[in-house]
């Protein structure tokens, strides 16, 4: 399959998700509950989780000054490559400096996987209108919670560690790279065409600025679930063990999602679909404090599922459009604020599930926050006109 077909770049962009936000990111979800039972303190997991998105936050704020196409394509790779050699630390060995330092870098490439990945998979897509393709390619965070997730169950349902299951994502990682990093590069007959555009504070409209701001709300809303929800549902009485399944049904529900939700913003506008799908979120964030049900609080990860990953891809798909011919600034901008939320959020989940014994205190403030965004976008909507 020639690395210019737009099906190559798709199955590419997917598998790098699967790389640098599944085995590098969301495979800590997965495995958070295996390592509290195995020691692991939660302040040193959500320390885990907060110096993770330092990393992130690092990456997205040097994207939004990559106007280079050839050093965007370099940093994609080196992403790729510190995804796959983090991962290896965590299973080789349990110094919490070694792994705070692994989960920083970590962190980094996944802002270069997720944030000039994606920007170089717009570019090189031979579409007129992109807005679906890129729903595809969104796609790919589903898949890397559901495959990052099914790796480890059956690495620890062979009866392996949780160590080793580092180690077989790290694998699994690479067997996919080569293909990605063939296909999402510039051939040779076209780097005498690769335009060059320079650091504008222009795309910074209004409406962006509100769009920044909501996504760091989104950010918040995104991060409390994406990092504890496996442990909160398993904490709600009664639904010790439902957490893995509840986590399972997060990646199959995002699978779909940044699909359906792009064609709903073709046909309904993509700011009228934010609004709807953070208040969707807000429900999601509440139910495990409001009721005990099993199967509402397994809702409670379709819908996080259904939301988050169509989230990304209409926040950055639109900030791509508002952007135009770089659509990284905006793009890498509206990642920065996401990541400044996601650093923030585990912290104070911590703090307050520690000081009242349960996440429900931290649940209300996130989706105050989320709500908050909601209302940001309805804003925007009246600035859009």
């Amino acid at each position: 399959m020639k690395a210019s077909n737009n099906t190559a770049i798709l199955i590419a962009g997917i598998f790098s998700l699967v790389i640098g936000v599944g085995v590098a990111r969301f495979a800590f979800t997965s495995l958070l509950p295996s390592m509290l039972d195995d020691g692991l303190d939660l302040t040193l997991a959500g320390l885990l989780a907060s110096v993770n998105f330092v990393g992130y936050l690092s990456g997205s704020i040097l994207a939004v000054f990559i106007t280079n196409l050839h050093t965007k394509v370099q940093l994609f790779r080196l992403g790729i490559l510190l995804s796959i050699l983090t991962t290896i630390v965590l299973g080789v060995t349990r110094d919490e400096t070694v792994w705070i330092l692994a989960r920083i870098v970590a962190g980094f490439g996944s802002a270069m996987v997720l944030v000039v990945g994606s920007a170089i998979v717009m570019t090189k897509l031979n579409f007129e209108n992109k807005t679906q393709a890129m729903g595809i390619h969104f796609s790919g965070i589903g898949f890397s919670i559901l495959l990052s997730d099914l790796t480890v169950r059956v690495i620890m349902g062979l009866g392996g560690t949780w160590q080793q299951a580092w180690i077989g994502l790290a694998l699994f990682g690479a067997l996919l790279a080569p293909f990605v990093l063939r296909t999402l590069s510039i051939d040779s007959a076209g780097r005498q065409n690769v335009e060059h555009h320079r650091f504008s504070f222009a795309v910074f409209t209004p409406l962006a600025l509100l769009l920044i701001v909501a996504y760091f709300a989104e950010g918040v809303g995104f991060v409390v679930q994406g990092t504890f929800l496996p442990d909160i549902i398993n904490s709600v009485d009664g639904l010790k063990g439902y957490g893995g399944y509840t986590w399972l049904l997060v990646g199959i529900a995002g699978i779909p999602s940044s699909i359906l939700w792009m064609r709903l913003a073709q046909r309904y506008g993509s700011i009228n679909m934010i609004i709807v799908a953070m208040l969707m979120q807000v429900v999601g964030i509440l139910i495990p404090t409001l009721t005990h049900l099993p199967w509402l609080n397994l809702l409670s990860g379709i819908l996080y599922g259904g939301t988050f990953v169509g989230l990304v891809a209409l926040f950055l798909n639109l900030g791509g459009q508002l952007a135009g011919k770089n659509p990284v600034v905006l793009m890498g901008a509206l990642t920065s604020a996401y990541g400044i939320g996601q650093v923030t959020a585990p912290l104070y989940s911590v703090a307050l599930t520690e000081h009242f014994g349960s996440y429900d205190a931290a649940l209300y403030l996130t989706a105050g926050i989320t709500a908050a965004g909601a209302i940001l976008m309805i804003l925007g909507r009246k600035i859009r006109g």
